[in-house]
């Protein structure tokens, strides 16, 4: 593990803890000391036994699964006493532990819901504004159908006036065959999935069989919606103006941009969005970004910035009826590479690197004070890793995060908790 004391403000005093890894079927009990773990002056951090893929938490349970079952733990992970063969499994790419136990999971193409602890599951069919079927399309290539479901950040769910609201994008067109970019929305538990938010269809990402689509193939997505992009980065919710956000990329295109922002309101007597574009600009620009995160009304926000130079990059705050005036932002922190996760809760800020875009192995950016201090870490013996899908820590205090090899192929998961939390 090496730290990189690049930190603005103040300097961080003392030198990164040496790394001690375990194995074996270790957990780490509550009351346990944490001294086992491999640590840096801010977080420990481990990767769980193994066993299944830990694919989300909530609380004390998790839910995980192999290439042909899938697993419900209730006690982070110690054992899996609910499981069920499901032989798509290999396949899943999202999943969410509602609030009242439900169980929402996705493969590639469909979707599936267990109210039962696993016992049993059943598909989901989406459902349009009007109420019709929201069909995945015929794919050109069978293995290559699209990742319909799979979002980039790990915070799906929200209390919106008294209820759980499931709200979240698709990041697709990279791997897994061109799909429609989409938001989708639950609030009832996950039992009724309806469409939010379809953008257009996306000259550049047809389905032709290729991993991310192309210029030739199969148009996707709403031909009557102008505004279009390749995929979705990030949606969040503020509660203080009962409002949500979202931000998509990638390209510059001579029909426009790809990288947008938009604000969406929930009308529940009605059960109606409304969808308004707040920025449209260059892949260049701190709006090519994600982990969007709203925190005593202030929008917070990391760039993903790439294209042509100069970069504007950084970890970046301002209050949300700022968010189209750069001139009104404050730049909290500089990573320098090219960053679209970033997690906050309980006043820390997790976020991570690219290894396809950073020179870190497995690059982990941290600030405890809600942005006055930073620092980042390279766990090097995690090899080139990306940290994506940040979900909430659970009931023992630990962040999960998946680590994908490349930017976006599931590779391993890690378990990161705060100190001094």
């Amino acid at each position: 593990m090496t730290r990189l004391d690049r930190l603005t403000r103040r300097r961080f005093l003392g030198a990164a803890a040496g790394a001690v890894l375990i194995s074996g079927n270790h957990f780490l009990d509550a009351a346990e000391e944490t001294d086992a773990y491999s640590s840096t002056d801010h977080f420990w951090y481990r990767r769980p036994p193994t066993g299944p893929y830990i694919d989300s938490q909530r609380g004390e349970r998790a839910f995980a699964f192999s290439d042909d079952t899938v697993y419900l733990s209730e006690d982070n992970g110690r054992t899996w006493r609910h499981q069920t063969a499901f032989p798509d499994a290999r396949h899943i790419t999202f999943s969410y532990l509602m609030k009242n136990g439900n169980v929402l999971f996705a493969t590639l193409n469909r979707l599936y819901l267990s109210t039962d602890n696993l016992k049993t599951y059943h598909e989901i069919t989406v459902k349009k504004a009007d109420g019709s079927d929201y069909r995945p399309h015929t794919p050109q290539n069978p293995d290559r159908p699209g990742w319909y479901f799979a979002p980039l950040n790990g915070v799906s769910a929200w209390d919106v006036r008294g209820t759980e609201m499931l709200v979240w994008g698709n990041y697709c067109s990279v791997v897994g065959g061109a799909a429609p970019p989409a938001i989708y929305y639950s609030a009832d538990s996950g039992q009724t999935v309806k469409i939010a938010y379809a953008f257009g269809q996306n000259p550049y990402h047809r389905d032709n069989g290729s991993p991310g689509g192309g210029s030739t193939g199969t148009l996707l997505g709403d031909p009557d919606n102008p505004v279009f992009c390749r995929h979705i980065h990030c949606v969040a919710y503020n509660p203080v103006e009962d409002a949500f956000y979202a931000c998509t990329g990638d390209h510059d295109r001579a029909e426009g941009f790809e990288c947008h922002w938009l604000r969406g309101t929930y009308d529940e007597s009605n059960d109606a969005w409304d969808w308004r574009v707040l920025v449209s600009e260059r892949l260049n620009s701190r709006y090519k970004s994600g982990g969007i995160n709203f925190m005593d009304g202030q929008l917070y926000w990391i760039s993903d910035a790439n294209g042509p130079q100069p970069h504007d990059r950084g970890v970046f705050r301002c209050a949300p009826a700022d968010i189209a005036d750069p001139a009104k932002h404050t730049q909290l922190f500089n990573p320098r590479y090219e960053c679209a996760n970033m997690i906050i809760q309980d006043g820390v800020i997790l976020a991570g690197h690219y290894a396809t875009a950073s020179p870190f192995h497995t690059g982990v950016i941290v600030s405890p004070d809600l942005g006055r201090t930073w620092a980042e870490y390279d766990l090097q013996e995690l090899g080139r890793r990306s940290p994506v899908r940040l979900h909430e820590k659970n009931a023992e205090g630990w962040f999960r995060v998946d680590l994908r090899s490349g930017w976006i192929d599931r590779a391993e998961v890690l378990f990161i908790k705060p100190k001094g939390a």
